[in-house]
């Protein structure tokens, strides 16, 4: 594409991560959504509903990844003891070995980006994408 809008790179670019993502995690019999839930569940447990927000998911989404998390045996669903009508959820030994798995394909798709950009680049991309979110959050016309 001759005039690339910058839109459709950072499109094309989250593609691409998740498409790698979802390679990685495939050899595990898992996905990316699965892997990025491994990674946001507290070790002492999280609120269900304190997930959806994490993930930026719909609950209707997070329910299904919570299902086939509990079916593969590496989530607990636990009744929260302060608010009966809410779930904890606890990552079993198999989730704590699959979310080890989750953080250090991330850690090493991070040093390998650390590698390849300058520290001056990584500060620019950063500064950028905190822009285009700020744009975003406070609906600037364009």
């Amino acid at each position: 594409m001759k005039n690339k809008t910058l839109d459709s790179v950072i499109k094309n670019t989250w593609q691409a991560i998740a498409r790698m993502y979802n390679e990685e995690a495939s050899q595990y019999g898992a996905s990316m959504a699965l892997g990025y839930a491994l990674l946001n569940i507290d070790k002492e447990g999280t609120p269900s509903t304190a997930l959806a927000p994490r993930l930026g998911m719909e609950p209707t989404s997070l329910t299904r990844t919570l299902k086939t998390m509990e079916e593969k045996g590496l989530i607990s669903k636990i009744k929260n003891p302060k608010d009966g009508r809410g779930v904890n959820i606890y990552l079993t030994p198999l989730g704590v070995e699959k979310r080890g798995l989750s953080k250090q394909t991330v850690i090493n798709f991070n040093n390998k980006l650390l590698e390849t950009f300058s520290q001056q680049e990584i500060d620019n991309f950063i500064e950028m994408s905190e822009k285009i979110q700020n744009i975003i959050v406070t609906k600037k016309k364009f």
